[in-house]
């Protein structure tokens, strides 16, 4: 008996050592995945074209391409906008999923906050609130990955330009829990900080309200030549913000984080800038456009150093991306009526803003109307246009939305929804104009001749948003520099100058944006031949952080396996033409992309001899 007890007691004992070991086992396991949970950092580097990275002007973006990894085979989401990308940023999905088919696009009804207008410009807190409630409280139908990373305990910032700030996270009404930072923080239409952010900023003598873009924000007019400066102060703001509060809390929290910063530059200044006044040459390539790509590399080098003195940079990927390339804007057109008429503040001969609208509504013998002004009726004869247009006989029952958006339109057939034929006519009009190289057309309308449809560039999906009927996409061509993407031109639908900034065409120049990564997921020194677009951000980065995106739609992005270490060294993928039936004219609408499995990445698009890359 005394043996039995003897044997029990050191069962027992051995049992407890076991137990204890165990435990130990579970806790340093345990404590290992806490200290390895990797954070992210997501840099928008808007409109930042690849081919303008050197290490002179951005040594700090030139260094994560060449000790990252540098993925050289990088697609914008068509059409080449902002919002539209930073959807796609956002969410992972395509377009014809988030319903974000442009920064300018038709809602179910008049908003508000945009002048009662039918088609918003969605840069614009109060717009984008307005039109969440008109789409289920989530126009876009899908959750970020901001969203599902606040979801699972992580703290989240996004901090810049204001529209894409608030798509990040676009159901969030107040400052907690993700912390939103915007140019217009500290205003009526800004989202509120919390006590929490506001004691730190005053801590830091930083001010409660974002300064203003300035000069930086004067695009001039066709006489006055637009900015000389970059968006130096309202870009350093956000940098201090996300340097000397966000960051540092973020440490002081001890728990992993996602945070977004998006740069103005250097789109803001390619846009408004006063190298060009009305000529291609140097147009986006002179010296205040290159002062903003130094800006935004000193916004990312600052993050980098906060990062590595927080003693967060081995545990931060820092992932780089632009939502689009960019191009010298054109006016010039040799067949449009619009450009035969005479406006106050158009040079002679040049295309006027809502130039689109008013040829249609003079090929359709229908009066046009501005819905930005109450349906003001719009008399191009008399010199007047309007930047988006209403065609029909009388404005509250339109026959055509024009959604001008700059390298590419959208235009909603209304009363002739799905008729066929009038599509028809509108397509014989636009086929006639020497400025329009594509069109895509909704998949309900049939095939028709000189056309693709929608679906082939992924813009049918599960949108809630009103789906585009027409999807016209402008004439680009490059300026013989030797590189064409470096200096390409579109012809744009816009208020700006032709020598000024534009992008949303299908041109290689639009859809060629930077991408690149650094960090302990990332591989080192490795360039990335593989196609990649802003629809593989979210769901890399949530695999690299063990977050499960949920998706309402099928037009998903794919997780770049390629570029994690530990992935493979490349991945198959092919090169393909797809061409429509030809119009009565002859053009035909030729799409070249690549694919991997059933993932499409876009190339160019548009007629033979009008698109830059085709």
């Amino acid at each position: 008996m005394g043996i039995f007890t003897h044997h029990r007691r050191w069962i027992l004992l051995i049992l407890c050592v076991v137990t204890v070991v165990v435990g130990c086992t579970r806790f340093i396991k345990q404590g290992n995945q806490q200290a390895t949970q990797h954070n992210v950092v997501i840099f928008v580097a808007d409109g930042l074209r690849p081919t303008s990275i050197n290490a002179t002007d951005t040594p700090t973006l030139q260094e994560i391409r060449e000790k990252g990894v540098n993925f050289v085979n990088s697609h914008s989401l068509f059409p080449t906008f902002t919002t539209a990308n930073a959807s796609a940023i956002a969410t992972g999905h395509y377009l014809g999923d988030t319903g974000d088919f442009s920064n300018t696009i038709k809602v179910n009804a008049p908003v508000k906050s945009a002048k009662n207008s039918l088609v918003p410009f969605l840069e614009n807190n109060a717009v984008l609130q307005e039109v969440n409630k008109q789409f289920g409280a989530n126009y876009l139908n899908e959750i970020s990955l901001i969203a599902t990373a606040k979801k699972a305990g992580f703290s989240t910032a996004v901090v810049g330009k204001i529209g894409p700030v608030l798509i990040q996270d676009v159901t969030q009404q107040n400052g907690e829990p993700t912390i939103l930072f915007d140019d217009a923080t500290g205003t009526p239409t800004g989202i509120p900080l919390s006590s929490e952010i506001t004691t730190l900023l005053t801590k830091n003598s930083l001010p409660l309200a974002t300064p203003s873009r300035g000069a930086n924000g004067k695009a001039g007019d066709s006489k006055t030549p637009g900015t000389k400066v970059a968006n130096s102060v309202q870009q350093q703001y956000f940098a201090d913000v996300t340097t000397k509060v966000i960051l540092p809390l973020f440490q002081q929290r001890q728990k992993p984080f996602v945070l977004v910063y998006w740069s103005r530059d250097p789109d803001g200044t390619q846009h408004n800038h006063g190298d060009s006044l009305n000529k291609l040459v140097p147009g986006i390539n002179g010296p205040t456009v290159q002062a903003a790509r130094q800006n935004t590399d000193k916004n990312l080098a600052q993050i980098r150093t906060a990062l590595k003195q927080l003693g967060l940079e081995a545990t931060t990927d820092i992932f780089v991306t632009a939502d689009h390339g960019f191009s010298t804007l054109s006016k010039e057109s040799k067949t449009s009526y619009a450009a035969t008429l005479t406006y106050a503040d158009v040079p002679k001969g040049f295309l006027p803003p809502g130039f689109v609208a008013i040829d249609l509504a003079h090929d359709l013998k229908l009066s046009l109307f501005d819905p930005d002004a109450q349906n003001t009726p719009v008399n191009p004869i008399q010199g007047t246009y309007s930047k988006n247009g209403v065609i029909g006989k009388d404005p509250n029952k339109p026959d055509i939305i024009v959604a001008a958006n700059g390298g590419s339109d959208l235009l909603y057939l209304v009363n002739a929804a799905n008729n066929k034929a009038y599509a028809q006519k509108i397509i014989d009009s636009l086929l006639k104009q020497d400025y329009v190289s594509g069109l895509f057309v909704d998949d309900t309308l049939g095939a028709i001749p000189g056309t693709l449809p929608l679906s082939t560039v992924y813009l049918r999906g599960t949108a809630r948003t009103p789906i585009p009927s027409i999807v016209v996409n402008f004439r680009s061509f490059d300026t013989g520099c030797g590189n064409p993407t470096a200096c390409g031109v579109d012809v744009a639908d816009t208020g700006l100058q032709q020598g000024q900034g534009i992008h949303g065409s299908f041109s290689r120049a639009d859809t060629y944006n930077t991408m690149a990564a650094i960090g302990p997921d990332f591989k080192q020194g490795y360039q990335d031949l593989t196609p990649v677009s802003n629809a593989d951000v979210a769901p890399t980065l949530a695999k690299v952080l063990n977050l499960n995106l949920p998706a309402q739609g099928k037009l998903v992005g794919r997780v770049m396996s390629e570029a994690l270490i530990g992935g493979p060294d490349s991945i198959k993928s092919n090169s393909q033409t797809l061409t429509s039936q030809p119009a009565a004219n002859g053009l035909k609408t030729i799409l070249k992309y690549q694919t991997i499995e059933a993932i499409r990445y876009f190339d160019s698009a548009g007629f033979t001899g009008r698109t830059l890359g085709l």
